[in-house]
């Protein structure tokens, strides 16, 4: 719980943004050219109200700041442990927090979304690693499903959040919604000096030159694994982890990043990147930040904007559940197989009724709007038990030890590119696609989950020191792995 709480400030962070947006006093504060076009230009085309160069680079500077962040996370997680980083991301979510919610003008408030950003990079490089080393193999992809779970806990809080500021007499509201990040920023801070740091992270730091006392390391490697996996009874898979890391060549500090790149390792290399690439353009986060200005877009009134994202937030949370509970039964492949075709269907739907009933002027009728909510929940389902949770275990499984912390940044890092991009210009997109833009997801959908049918193997209850033979066994991984 303690680790996934960097996964609740990163959903609500996302959520956060999407509904402060929506919100009269925030928009004619900050951006008051956005706000005279939604409610006084009627020649503006509904697809374009909120097309602002300036409103998409305060939600997406937080990606820029991730994106520059996760590659020092890496450095520091391999160096130091998943624990310090973890700290640091919890320090930087409450500078964020409070310099955000104190605002005076649009440079604070860029500079406490750049603080969030640093977070961000922080502990979605170390809390996915932490979470993966933590869990016994068999339960494995329900814990680290739980930082997923945390993203839509912490999304689904800030449009409950957002529901209730929206109602505050003296216009400040979104003061409240963007401080309010400081509560669960001070328990993973906490959590972060109370946590142990992982057997794995021990082991590895005990054979690095540099380390003082590499007996005393393993030592506390034995007591953790010990105290986390409740029995005495841990010499095996001690043995195994020592094992996997006296196999890791002797490399400088950050040459990970050039080990990644030889071919043995290239089906892992291609994952962390394919995986956090196609999680962005499945649309998700077009939904998860835009969910209040895109029902704005379909006629919604303000306060019916937020509860209909609250509605989307609550789905994602309890599908990303259901996920946790069956991800260890059916596998990986199976959920991302089921979702993404279930993701195609709702996003073709979405764009066929967008297409037909609503125009440039005007709004559409009620039915159809909320026929398109629907469609949205059960898209945001499909996205909930597949590619929500298992685009970030899948990644932070295939990994062997020496590449662990670089495969990870590498992910995070594309990751924040792609939601930077999609951030950056997707309402200028839905200006120029209208309805099409949930074709062209639509399509990408496709392609991925074509991808994951061919090209990705079942790592369902391997243990991560023995995660490289299933690139061995693959019919065309073999190939480079050999």
């Amino acid at each position: 719980m303690m680790a996934a709480m960097g996964g609740v400030l990163f959903g609500y962070d996302i959520g956060i943004s999407g509904g402060v947006t929506s919100m009269e006093p925030f928009l004619k504060k900050f951006f008051p050219s956005v706000y005279v076009n939604m409610m006084e230009d009627t020649k503006i085309s509904n697809y374009c109200k909120f097309n602002s160069e300036l409103l998409t680079s305060f939600t997406s500077s937080l990606y820029v700041a991730g994106l520059v962040a996760s590659f020092f996370a890496s450095s520091i997680t391999k160096v130091y442990g998943r624990k310090p980083s973890i700290l640091i991301a919890g320090l930087a979510f409450l500078a964020g927090s409070a310099v955000g919610g104190a605002a005076i003008n649009i440079y604070m408030l860029i500079l406490g979304r750049l603080l969030l950003g640093v977070g961000v990079g922080f502990a979605n490089q170390s809390a996915p690693l932490y979470l993966s080393e933590m869990a016994p193999p068999k339960y494995r992809g329900a814990f680290n499903n739980g930082f997923q779970l945390s993203v839509g806990i912490g999304g689904l809080t800030a449009n409950l959040i957002n529901v209730g500021t929206e109602k505050i007499k003296g216009g400040w509201g979104w003061r409240v919604s963007l401080a309010t990040a400081v509560a669960p920023a001070i328990i993973l801070t906490v959590g972060a000096i109370l946590l142990p740091e992982t057997p794995n992270s021990l082991i590895q730091r005990s054979k690095n030159s540099r380390a003082t006392d590499p007996n005393d390391l393993l030592h506390k490697a034995t007591l953790t694994l010990q105290s986390v996996r409740g029995t005495t009874d841990v010499e095996a898979e001690l043995n195994d982890l020592i094992h996997a890391s006296s196999t890791i060549p002797e490399t400088k500090h950050g040459s990970s990043f050039s080990q990644i790149l030889q071919r043995k390792y290239r089906p892992q290399l291609i994952m962390s990147i394919a995986i956090p690439f196609f999680q962005q353009v499945t649309g998700i986060n077009v939904i998860a930040f835009y969910a209040p200005l895109l029902f704005r877009t379909l006629g919604l009134g303000e306060s019916a904007s937020l509860l209909s994202a609250v509605m989307t937030g609550a789905v994602g949370t309890a599908s990303t559940f259901i996920s946790m509970l069956i991800v260890d039964k059916f596998g990986r492949r199976a959920l991302f197989i089921f979702g993404g075709v279930q993701m195609f269907i709702c996003q073709i739907a979405i764009g066929t009724i967008m297409e037909t009933h609503l125009g440039d002027h005007g709004g559409i009728s009620k039915e159809y709007a909320y026929l398109v909510l629907v469609l949205i929940c059960i898209y945001v389902a499909g996205f909930g038990w597949s590619w929500g949770p298992l685009g970030w275990l899948v990644p932070s499984e295939i990994f062997q030890l020496e590449i662990r912390s670089a495969g990870q940044s590498i992910t995070v890092a594309v990751n924040f590119i792609f939601t930077f991009i999609i951030a950056q210009t997707f309402l200028a997109m839905l200006c120029c696609f209208k309805a099409g833009i949930f074709f062209f997801f639509g399509g990408w959908v496709l392609v991925m989950t074509v991808f994951v049918y061919l090209f990705l193997p079942e790592t369902k209850g391997i243990p991560l020191e023995k995660m490289d033979h299933i690139w061995r066994d693959h019919w065309f991984w073999g190939k480079f792995v050999g």
